[in-house]
């Protein structure tokens, strides 16, 4: 397994399996990948000297209440994936220069970030701003002690007005202040081969494959339909952590309420829906980031794969096709599938210890509210990158310049904008969400692999997997 394939199996592991969702290009491979070991400065002599009145940052200088004037504007991240490539364009469009940055870069799959960030705070470092996930931000986004609201940078929630709603509200706290700010959005849709679509379906272009997968009805009786035609040989799509990871995402409940976990019809929906595939041979019983998983792709066992953002780089898809002029590159295509969802993403959080809170302000306006600078890091990027600005995607999409070859010159921002506008988790996101998906999703897993006995095993199994995982609430 090379490097790439090894750190995505190690965070989308911890994402399904433990305690957080991969991160979308917080987990893809950068060619531009700083490999500090824990605590590194950048530098770049060449690069000359910023101030606090660059362009980037002096509409929200007058407002900030927080201190500037810090040797060095600290940075932590779990990898340096995002944080090398957002340097690359925000140091010579601001003024400042590499070595007024300390990066901390930990080199860790995505969730192992919160347990270095704690050891890290314990010893009473400099830190100006992090990195986080969704699935653990509010376990700062709800601490004072540790993250500081952006309305202390002078920033309004006017400025972030036209960031895709999901976006938002993982990064405010319980008491709706905005605390965490990401320029990336994470949607999602179903990617498939196009080539056995033709043969199996008679599905000719992405509308008409939406059309046989709008929801998880016709999601189910397609895989029955291609499974009849192959003779049994090709699975409708690779893995049940994939399709929960749509499924998951839309919920209409929060998992914890009245501090006790709520198990309703939604999980029970999930475990026929995942039996009968899985009995069926409609989903195969590959677990994601394993060679066999990517090798798929270039075979006839499978006929798709959900894939978000992220997974459209140097990641999921290109493997799965084997490459740049692999056996199946240039045979796939996506459409939105039977529902809308998000996987991965990061958000920005700044330490109410901040000694540089000029800098930060520049560095989350370049990403978040500057539209024109958040275009040129969505066309420029290598790889491309889905923000998290509404009016930049739809002019990116307008625009019609974004070809995947891999898909066949499909547009894949033109699918995916429409999916990330549906997103909602208005009142859904608890601080548990991560350990209670993982843990139902092993439940899952074990009955559909015969060690429960049936669906009420199933959801027994459940509870008894969070109970031993998530003390401090209640499980009845």
């Amino acid at each position: 397994m090379n490097k790439l394939k090894k750190t995505l199996a190690l965070v989308a592991t911890l994402a399904i399996s433990a305690t957080a969702f991969v991160g979308c290009d917080n987990d893809d491979s950068s060619k531009t990948s700083s490999t500090a070991d824990n605590s590194s400065t950048a530098d770049d002599s060449s690069t000359p000297e910023g101030d606090s009145n660059s362009d980037s940052d002096s509409s929200a200088a007058a407002e900030i209440k927080l201190p500037s004037g810090g040797d060095k504007m600290t940075i932590l991240a779990w990898n340096a994936n995002d944080v090398d490539p957002m340097l690359s364009f925000w140091l010579p469009d601001s003024g400042y220069s590499k070595d007024q940055i300390n990066f901390v870069n930990f080199n860790v799959g995505g969730g192992e970030a919160s347990a270095q960030y704690d050891q890290y705070f314990l010893g009473g470092e400099d830190l100006d701003m992090f990195m986080v996930e969704a699935d653990w931000a509010l376990k700062y986004i709800n601490d004072d002690s540790a993250t500081a609201p952006l309305s202390d940078l002078g920033f309004t929630d006017a400025d972030f007005a036209n960031l895709y709603d999901y976006t938002m509200e993982i990064g405010k706290d319980s008491n709706g202040t905005i605390k965490g700010i990401s320029w990336q959005a994470a949607p999602g849709g179903w990617c498939y081969r196009s080539d056995l679509a033709d043969s199996y379906l008679g599905v000719k272009t992405p509308e008409d494959m939406q059309a046989k997968v709008a929801d998880w009805d016709k999601f189910q009786a397609t895989a029955k339909e291609v499974s009849d035609a192959s003779s049994g040989k090709t699975a409708l799509t690779t893995t049940l952590g994939g399709i929960w990871q749509a499924f998951a995402a839309n919920r209409t409940t929060p998992w914890v309420q009245d501090g006790a976990l709520a198990v309703d019809d939604f999980c029970s929906t999930f475990i026929d829906l995942a039996k009968n595939m899985r009995d069926n041979g409609y989903v195969t019983d590959l677990n994601q980031w394993t060679d066999d998983w990517y090798a798929a792709g270039q075979t006839d066992d499978t006929m798709g794969y959900f894939v978000s953002t992220w997974g459209f780089g140097d990641s999921i898809l290109l493997q799965a096709a084997g490459g740049n002029g692999g056996a199946t590159y240039g045979k796939w295509a996506v459409c939105e599938g039977p529902t809308s969802y998000f996987w991965g993403g990061t958000w920005m959080c700044v330490s109410p210890k901040t000694d540089n809170a000029d800098m930060v302000a520049s560095f989350i306006k370049y990403f978040t509210v500057d539209e024109a600078s958040m275009e040129k890091y969505a066309l420029g990027k290598e790889g491309g990158e889905y923000v998290s600005n509404k009016n930049v995607m739809q002019k990116i999409v307008d625009e019609g310049t974004n070809k995947n070859e891999n898909l066949g010159g499909q547009d894949q921002f033109a699918v995916l904008h429409n999916s990330a506008q549906n997103i909602n988790l208005k009142g859904l996101i608890t601080p548990y969400d991560a350990s209670i998906k993982s843990a139902f999703l092993d439940a899952v897993n074990a009955y559909c692999a015969g060690t429960t006995a049936d669906a009420n095993a199933c959801i027994e199994d459940f509870k008894d997997r969070v109970a031993q995982n998530v003390t401090d609430i209640t499980v009845e």
